[in-house]
């Protein structure tokens, strides 16, 4: 008697699976604009998870160059490497976009810890991008925690004035998508440093934005606006932990004491890098995919966003290598100056605008390598089920064919405000882990999945294909 285990079992379904689709199709159940298209993006996956380029251009980028936070000597050297990898491959066309950007240093390693009476406990800070420095000797001073913006001005300037105001609100861990949870405590690392400076505070500390608990500290944007600047930096979740525990427990014999030396140079010229294929029929339209060529200076940003930045151009070599005529013009664009200014996406949309170019799309992939689930579209519901109608079972065989309402990305939100209409896409991978590495010294190569990686880089060239040939 044969007894099936579940693998086999499901090796016999996706066998079946695979017998009917084909029957379908032979059977013309299928249109056969239907059959072309599964046809067309069956050859883009197989060129990708046999002949994939993209996981060793991430090595390279990570490896060789590494860290490539705007304005600094590597920022440099991945847009010199980003332009010759484009031109290796032979696009019609590679060019740079000049762009002022900002030129912050993080200075030497910073240095944190609890005082609890005589006693001092070492924790592991980083400094927040864009703060300024403490004084030479650091800063000690009471704590004063709370867990959103809402608090902190109910607090008022009475019981914040002088001390340390500690940030820690954790992730919502109710929110399936993580990117949600992200998005409601954000706030207290972009905008919370600069409300404690209005309140007098004399610097910030901010809980690590992650549900993962670990002696990671996440670095990231904060911005002072017209406030009075006081040093800010990322606790890492563990000690963020202990630092509330110790709180609760000894009030307000609890101090903390930090030193950093971060400062904030003259803006730098720098580059957009950006490569294309040209239209057929009209060169003058253009589908534009792409990613940050920046990233915090902590590790290697390999999911932040060094695994977009090679999709991005993975997608142009798929495309060409299989011997795909494009009907638009195809662009990659690795943008400069993601994390602590936007300032090449805003020039990128400038110069759209300049030269009166005419986007049918653009499409963002800043969530990291991970299994592709689909994509979030800038439009209404109405307008989504139309192009579910027309291209969810195209990506279903590949389990990427999540298609919902949402936001596109930081780089291509700027082309909003171009004319005529521009749809804007966000290539949405699983996110689960993104939060694990996001802006810390975690994310390194070692960490991207090359498979996963490039199964993401087939689902966007085949999304890209589909507009081309179809439109939108």
């Amino acid at each position: 008697m044969l007894i099936f285990g579940p693998k086999l079992t499901l090796i016999m379904k996706l066998q079946l699976s695979t017998i009917l689709a084909t029957l379908f199709i032979s059977t013309g159940t299928l249109s056969a604009q239907a059959q072309q298209d599964s046809l067309m993006m069956r050859k883009i996956y197989d060129e990708e998870l046999v002949n994939g380029k993209c996981y060793e251009n991430l090595h390279y980028l990570c490896k060789n160059i590494g860290g490539r936070l705007s304005g600094s000597a590597n920022a440099q050297k991945a847009v010199e490497w980003g332009k010759n990898l484009m031109e290796e491959y032979g696009f019609d066309s590679v060019y740079l976009q000049p762009v002022m950007v900002p030129h912050w240093v993080r200075g030497e390693k910073e240095k944190g810890s609890i005082m609890v009476g005589k006693s001092t406990i070492p924790v592991v800070i980083a400094a927040l991008g864009g703060s300024i420095a403490t004084p030479a000797n650091g800063i000690t001073a009471e704590v004063v925690e709370v867990h959103n913006l809402g608090e902190l001005q109910a607090l008022g300037e009475a019981r914040v004035k002088g001390k340390i105001v500690f940030f820690n609100g954790p992730f919502d861990q109710r929110y399936i998508e993580t990117m949600r949870a992200y998005g409601s405590t954000a706030a207290q690392r972009s905008m919370g440093p600069a409300l404690a400076s209005k309140l007098g505070a004399v610097g910030a500390i901010v809980r690590s934005l992650t549900g993962t608990l670990d002696n990671y500290p996440h670095t990231g944007a904060t911005n002072y606006g017209a406030s009075k600047p006081i040093p800010a930096a990322a606790i890492s979740t563990l000690a963020a932990n202990q630092l509330s525990d110790l709180l609760k427990r000894n009030g307000t014999t609890v101090k903390f004491y930090f030193k950093q030396s971060c400062q904030t140079l003259p803006d730098i010229l720098s580059y957009n890098v950006v490569g294309e294929l040209k239209g057929s029929e009209h060169s003058n339209k253009i589908i534009t995919v792409g990613g940050h060529l920046d990233s915090w200076d902590l590790a290697e940003g390999a999911h932040d966003d060094g695994t977009g930045v090679v999709q991005s151009a993975e997608v142009l070599r798929l495309l060409k290598t299989i011997g795909y005529k494009p009907k638009n013009t195809i662009r990659a664009v690795f943008f400069m100056n993601e994390e602590n200014g936007d300032k090449g996406g805003a020039k990128y949309a400038e110069l759209a605008a300049a030269n009166n170019e005419e986007h049918l799309a653009a499409i963002e992939t800043d969530e990291g390598g991970f299994t592709p689930r689909g994509f979030r579209f800038d439009i209404s519901e109405k307008q989504l089920l139309q192009i579910k109608q027309n291209w969810k079972a195209l990506f279903e065989p590949f389990e990427a064919d999540l298609m919902v309402t949402g936001g596109s990305g930081t780089d291509i939100e700027p082309l909003r405000n171009t004319r005529p209409h521009v749809m804007l896409i966000g290539f949405q991978p699983d996110s689960q882990r993104y939060f694990d590495f996001h802006h810390t010294p975690n994310d390194v190569f070692e960490n991207v999945n090359k498979r996963e990686l490039e199964l993401g880089s087939a689902a966007i060239a085949s999304l890209v294909y589909l507009i081309d040939e179809h439109g939108l």
